[in-house]
């Protein structure tokens, strides 16, 4: 076997090795929804827009449930999935009113208990997000990306102990409050690490926010982890990914669906088959393009056991699929340029589901 060391000097004729990656099912509860009508979207989809509002009062804000629910109606699509935060039942009830009234559904977002006192403060996320009417709130892990936030096995090992336990404080909640606990996998979690993770949590109310695109920066081929991944899957951030080589690995963009390397009828079609009531959310980012620094020491630090194949392949899907068009760039655009960019990624992604997906 190639070892990593030899890979990371490989020259670009490199021939990758197929990996096959195992789907691991299990019994989970089935989310409310599902079919045609069910693409909705994720507030992240709107990063611009959000990140100029943050000094407003949090009712005044773009992100505010009942503003996104309104702009999410006007666009057409048929739920979103936004941060709900602790309200009285009343301020809740009337979320769930206006959501029922414009036919849409309603996912939450909500971060893990960072220790035992911060439980109250999770429970009373989840018990605002049930009595707005959320079946299903998405949590992270890790807020950025493995292979830049940690620059050792030791650093990923503590951050991994401490992740496992705020999510044993967490599933407990999730169960007493009928709220199913949808895990992304969010540029921390190779897809059986994350099931090695949920076997060991043993609670079918915690699952898996399936990010379609977010593994590649992981070296993981996007369909093998929607394989994997779709039979513990409660909901998704569903995107298509544009890659483009440079020095120090590979460029990585979210791009407008049917743009990029994704098999989108086949990831949608894999999902429907293992979850019939599953909702797709459109995560559409417009930013620059994220560096994956695969050829540098520092992104392996946390991955000492990686076989090289698993580099060589990446590599090879990156030079098999080089973008048809410019991926997205928008730093040095004025704001309101990067608003109109956004917008407009966003309603080509919305134009694309319908047309071509039946979403």
């Amino acid at each position: 076997m190639l070892s990593r060391r030899t890979l990371l000097a490989a020259s670009p004729g490199l021939l990758a090795t197929a990996v096959a990656t195992e789907s691991i099912s299990g019994r989970l509860p089935a989310a409310e929804g599902g079919g045609t009508g069910s693409f909705g979207l994720v507030i992240h989809s709107f990063m611009v827009r959000t990140a100029a509002e943050r000094r407003r009062p949090p009712g005044d804000r773009f992100a505010d449930p009942l503003r996104f629910l309104e702009h999410a109606r006007n666009l057409g699509a048929r739920g979103v999935q936004v941060g709900l935060g602790i309200r009285d039942e009343a301020g809740a009830r009337v979320i769930r009113e206006r959501a029922e009234a414009a036919s849409m559904y309603l996912e939450g977002i909500a971060a893990l208990p960072r220790d035992e006192a911060d439980v109250d403060r999770f429970a009373a996320e989840l018990r605002t997000a049930r009595q707005a009417g959320a079946s299903v709130v998405r949590t992270v892990m890790l807020s950025g990306r493995r292979y830049e936030t940690f620059d050792s096995a030791d650093a990923f090992r503590r951050f991994a102990a401490s992740s496992e336990h705020s999510l044993r404080l967490a599933a407990p909640v999730a169960a007493r409050e009928k709220i199913l606990l949808a895990v992304e996998n969010h540029k921390d979690w190779r897809a059986d690490e994350l099931l090695a993770i949920l076997d060991r949590a043993g609670n079918d109310h915690v699952g898996v926010c399936l990010d379609t695109g977010n593994s590649v920066a992981l070296l993981e081929d996007p369909m093998d982890v929607i394989d994997a991944l779709a039979p513990r899957s409660f909901t998704t951030h569903f995107k298509d990914m544009g890659v483009e080589e440079y020095r120090e690995g590979f460029l990585l963009s979210e791009v407008p669906l049917g743009t990029g390397i994704l098999d989108l009828p086949r990831a949608v079609r894999t999902l429907r088959k293992a979850r019939p009531g599953i909702r797709f959310n459109l995560e559409m980012i417009t930013r620059d393009p994220l560096r994956v620094p695969c050829l540098t020491e520092r992104y392996w630090a946390t991955f000492p056991h990686l076989p090289g194949r698993h580099l060589a392949r990446a590599l090879s899907n990156v030079r098999d699929h080089p973008p048809a068009h410019p991926l997205p760039r928008i730093g040095g655009l004025p704001h309101d340029q990067q608003l109109r960019a956004e917008d407009d990624n966003v309603a080509r992604c919305l134009a694309f589901a319908r047309e071509h997906l039946r979403l």
